[in-house]
Protein backbone atom coordinates (compact mmCIF):
# COMPACT_ATOMS: atom_id res chain seq x y z
CA UNK A 1 0.00 0.00 0.00
CA UNK A 2 2.65 2.38 1.14
CA UNK A 3 5.90 3.11 -1.22
CA UNK A 4 8.57 4.67 1.12
CA UNK A 5 11.33 5.89 -0.18
CA UNK A 6 14.45 5.77 2.31
CA UNK A 7 17.91 5.46 3.15
CA UNK A 8 19.13 5.53 6.79
CA UNK A 9 19.17 8.85 8.43
CA UNK A 10 17.35 10.13 11.43
CA UNK A 11 14.38 11.26 9.08
CA UNK A 12 14.42 8.04 7.25
CA UNK A 13 14.29 5.92 10.62
CA UNK A 14 10.95 7.99 11.55
CA UNK A 15 8.97 6.66 9.07
CA UNK A 16 10.53 2.97 9.19
CA UNK A 17 9.53 3.32 12.84
CA UNK A 18 6.26 4.59 12.15
CA UNK A 19 5.42 1.95 9.95
CA UNK A 20 6.07 -0.73 12.15
CA UNK A 21 4.59 0.36 14.98
CA UNK A 22 1.22 0.60 13.69
CA UNK A 23 1.59 -2.35 10.76
CA UNK A 24 0.97 -0.67 7.88
CA UNK A 25 1.55 -2.38 4.91
CA UNK A 26 4.74 -0.82 3.01
CA UNK A 27 7.77 -1.57 0.77
CA UNK A 28 11.31 -0.47 1.31
CA UNK A 29 12.49 1.58 -1.88
CA UNK A 30 16.01 2.72 -1.01
CA UNK A 31 17.22 5.60 -1.82
CA UNK A 32 20.99 5.77 -1.60
CA UNK A 33 21.90 9.59 -1.08
CA UNK A 34 25.62 9.14 -0.69
CA UNK A 35 25.63 7.99 -4.09
CA UNK A 36 22.98 10.71 -6.20
CA UNK A 37 20.08 8.66 -6.70
CA UNK A 38 17.76 11.38 -4.75
CA UNK A 39 18.72 13.27 -8.02
CA UNK A 40 16.98 10.78 -10.29
CA UNK A 41 14.16 11.80 -11.89
CA UNK A 42 12.12 9.41 -11.05
CA UNK A 43 12.43 10.51 -7.13
CA UNK A 44 11.92 14.08 -7.87
CA UNK A 45 8.37 13.26 -8.57
CA UNK A 46 7.83 12.23 -5.29
CA UNK A 47 10.56 14.62 -3.58
CA UNK A 48 10.85 18.06 -5.60
CA UNK A 49 13.41 18.76 -2.92
CA UNK A 50 15.80 15.91 -3.40
CA UNK A 51 15.97 14.58 -0.02
CA UNK A 52 14.57 11.40 1.35
CA UNK A 53 12.25 10.40 3.14
CA UNK A 54 9.20 9.93 0.50
CA UNK A 55 5.97 8.00 0.24
CA UNK A 56 3.47 7.15 -2.57
CA UNK A 57 0.30 6.18 -1.03
CA UNK A 58 -1.42 3.67 -3.03
CA UNK A 59 -4.52 3.44 -1.79
CA UNK A 60 -5.36 6.77 -0.54
CA UNK A 61 -8.47 8.32 1.45
CA UNK A 62 -9.82 9.92 -1.27
CA UNK A 63 -9.78 6.59 -3.28
CA UNK A 64 -8.45 8.75 -5.98
CA UNK A 65 -4.58 8.56 -8.01
CA UNK A 66 -1.80 7.46 -5.74
CA UNK A 67 -0.58 9.94 -3.49
CA UNK A 68 2.75 11.25 -2.99
CA UNK A 69 4.06 12.75 0.12
CA UNK A 70 7.41 14.38 0.66
CA UNK A 71 9.40 15.58 3.90
CA UNK A 72 9.41 13.50 6.99
CA UNK A 73 6.84 15.77 9.38
CA UNK A 74 4.32 15.71 6.88
CA UNK A 75 5.46 11.99 6.51
CA UNK A 76 4.40 11.74 9.88
CA UNK A 77 1.34 13.72 9.49
CA UNK A 78 -0.30 12.28 6.65
CA UNK A 79 -0.13 8.17 8.12
CA UNK A 80 -0.90 9.51 11.64
CA UNK A 81 -4.51 10.46 10.35
CA UNK A 82 -4.28 7.92 7.72
CA UNK A 83 -4.21 5.28 10.46
CA UNK A 84 -5.77 6.55 13.03
CA UNK A 85 -3.06 5.48 15.13
CA UNK A 86 0.13 7.51 17.23
CA UNK A 87 -2.00 10.83 17.12
CA UNK A 88 -4.38 12.10 20.06
CA UNK A 89 -8.08 12.85 18.18
CA UNK A 90 -8.81 15.29 20.58
CA UNK A 91 -8.27 18.76 19.81
CA UNK A 92 -5.80 19.53 22.97
CA UNK A 93 -4.26 16.79 22.79
CA UNK A 94 -3.67 16.89 18.72
CA UNK A 95 -2.19 20.35 18.68
CA UNK A 96 0.23 18.88 21.32
CA UNK A 97 1.59 16.67 19.19
CA UNK A 98 1.23 18.64 16.53
CA UNK A 99 3.65 21.38 18.20
CA UNK A 100 6.33 19.13 18.71
CA UNK A 101 5.98 17.44 15.86
CA UNK A 102 6.58 20.89 14.22
CA UNK A 103 9.82 22.08 17.18
CA UNK A 104 11.44 19.00 16.33
CA UNK A 105 11.36 19.40 12.01
CA UNK A 106 12.25 23.64 12.86
CA UNK A 107 14.52 23.09 15.82
CA UNK A 108 16.29 19.89 16.83
CA UNK A 109 16.52 18.61 13.63
CA UNK A 110 18.68 21.55 11.79
CA UNK A 111 20.38 22.33 15.33
CA UNK A 112 21.42 18.61 16.00
CA UNK A 113 22.16 17.99 11.79
CA UNK A 114 24.51 21.11 12.01
CA UNK A 115 25.89 19.87 15.31
CA UNK A 116 26.84 16.66 12.99
CA UNK A 117 28.39 18.53 10.15
CA UNK A 118 30.67 21.01 11.99
CA UNK A 119 31.82 18.20 14.60
CA UNK A 120 32.01 15.12 12.05
CA UNK A 121 32.03 16.19 8.49
CA UNK A 122 33.88 19.86 8.16
CA UNK A 123 37.20 19.90 6.51
CA UNK A 124 38.04 22.45 8.33
CA UNK A 125 35.90 23.17 12.13
CA UNK A 126 35.56 26.46 12.63
CA UNK A 127 35.44 26.47 16.76
CA UNK A 128 32.59 29.28 16.85
CA UNK A 129 30.16 27.63 14.36
CA UNK A 130 31.27 24.09 17.00
CA UNK A 131 30.36 25.76 19.80
CA UNK A 132 27.44 27.54 18.79
CA UNK A 133 25.43 24.49 17.49
CA UNK A 134 26.46 21.96 20.23
CA UNK A 135 25.72 24.79 22.37
CA UNK A 136 22.07 25.41 20.90
CA UNK A 137 21.79 21.04 20.93
CA UNK A 138 22.36 21.17 24.11
CA UNK A 139 19.57 23.72 24.66
CA UNK A 140 16.78 21.94 23.21
CA UNK A 141 18.17 18.36 25.09
CA UNK A 142 17.02 20.48 28.06
CA UNK A 143 13.75 22.21 26.64
CA UNK A 144 12.85 18.04 26.14
CA UNK A 145 13.96 17.15 29.40
CA UNK A 146 12.03 19.70 31.16
CA UNK A 147 9.29 18.40 29.22
CA UNK A 148 9.30 15.31 30.40
CA UNK A 149 9.97 15.87 33.78
CA UNK A 150 6.24 15.26 34.94
CA UNK A 151 4.93 12.90 31.77
CA UNK A 152 6.19 9.56 29.75
CA UNK A 153 6.47 11.07 26.98
CA UNK A 154 6.35 14.52 24.88
CA UNK A 155 2.58 14.91 24.40
CA UNK A 156 1.29 12.42 26.93
CA UNK A 157 0.97 9.27 25.20
CA UNK A 158 3.64 7.66 22.58
CA UNK A 159 3.36 9.74 19.48
CA UNK A 160 4.60 10.66 15.98
CA UNK A 161 5.99 13.47 17.97
CA UNK A 162 8.36 11.28 20.13
CA UNK A 163 8.89 9.00 16.80
CA UNK A 164 10.04 12.73 15.18
CA UNK A 165 12.51 13.55 17.92
CA UNK A 166 14.13 9.92 19.06
CA UNK A 167 16.28 9.41 15.82
CA UNK A 168 18.39 12.88 16.43
CA UNK A 169 19.06 12.88 20.11
CA UNK A 170 22.33 11.03 19.87
CA UNK A 171 24.59 12.51 22.39
CA UNK A 172 27.19 10.71 21.60
CA UNK A 173 27.72 12.37 18.58
CA UNK A 174 26.66 15.87 19.42
CA UNK A 175 28.93 16.15 22.43
CA UNK A 176 25.71 15.75 25.04
CA UNK A 177 26.15 14.11 28.45
CA UNK A 178 22.76 12.42 29.19
CA UNK A 179 23.55 12.56 33.14
CA UNK A 180 22.87 16.42 32.48
CA UNK A 181 19.19 15.42 30.84
CA UNK A 182 17.80 12.51 33.54
CA UNK A 183 14.25 12.84 32.25
CA UNK A 184 15.30 12.82 28.40
CA UNK A 185 17.60 9.79 29.30
CA UNK A 186 14.40 7.97 30.72
CA UNK A 187 12.20 9.03 27.71
CA UNK A 188 15.08 7.61 25.56
CA UNK A 189 16.11 4.15 26.86
CA UNK A 190 12.00 3.52 26.67
CA UNK A 191 11.47 4.18 23.43
CA UNK A 192 15.02 2.17 22.61
CA UNK A 193 13.32 -0.71 24.15
CA UNK A 194 10.08 -0.62 21.82
CA UNK A 195 10.09 -3.98 19.78
CA UNK A 196 8.99 -1.88 16.52
CA UNK A 197 12.13 0.59 17.07
CA UNK A 198 14.53 -2.35 17.46
CA UNK A 199 12.97 -3.27 14.10
CA UNK A 200 13.20 -0.14 11.90
CA UNK A 201 16.91 -0.08 13.36
CA UNK A 202 17.19 -3.84 12.53
CA UNK A 203 16.41 -2.62 8.36
CA UNK A 204 18.55 -0.12 8.87
CA UNK A 205 21.43 -2.34 9.09
CA UNK A 206 20.08 -4.65 6.14
CA UNK A 207 19.90 -1.66 3.65
CA UNK A 208 22.99 0.39 4.25
CA UNK A 209 26.03 -0.92 7.34
CA UNK A 210 28.38 2.38 6.73
CA UNK A 211 28.11 6.08 8.12
CA UNK A 212 26.45 8.06 4.86
CA UNK A 213 29.35 10.47 4.04
CA UNK A 214 31.82 7.91 4.54
CA UNK A 215 34.48 9.10 1.53
CA UNK A 216 34.97 12.30 -0.16
CA UNK A 217 32.76 11.37 -3.16
CA UNK A 218 29.57 10.97 -0.40
CA UNK A 219 30.43 14.30 1.05
CA UNK A 220 31.04 16.03 -2.37
CA UNK A 221 27.53 15.06 -3.00
CA UNK A 222 25.72 15.56 0.39
CA UNK A 223 27.86 18.84 0.92
CA UNK A 224 28.30 20.06 -2.17
CA UNK A 225 25.24 21.37 -3.80
CA UNK A 226 24.05 24.63 -4.84
CA UNK A 227 21.10 25.62 -7.03
CA UNK A 228 22.95 23.50 -9.94
CA UNK A 229 21.16 20.91 -8.95
CA UNK A 230 18.00 21.72 -9.06
CA UNK A 231 16.83 21.13 -12.84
Amino acid sequence: MIDLYYWTTPNGHKITIFLEETALPYTLKPVNIARGEQFERTFLRYSPNNRIPAIVDHAPADAGDPLSVFESGAILLYLAEKSGQLMDPSLRGRMDVVQWLFWQVAGLGPMAGQTHHFVHYAPEKPQYAVDRYVRETGRLYAVMNRRLADRDFLAGDYSIADIACYPWVQPERQLQDMADFPHLARWKGAIAARPAVQRAYAIAKTVNTKPTASDEEARRILFGQGKEVVR
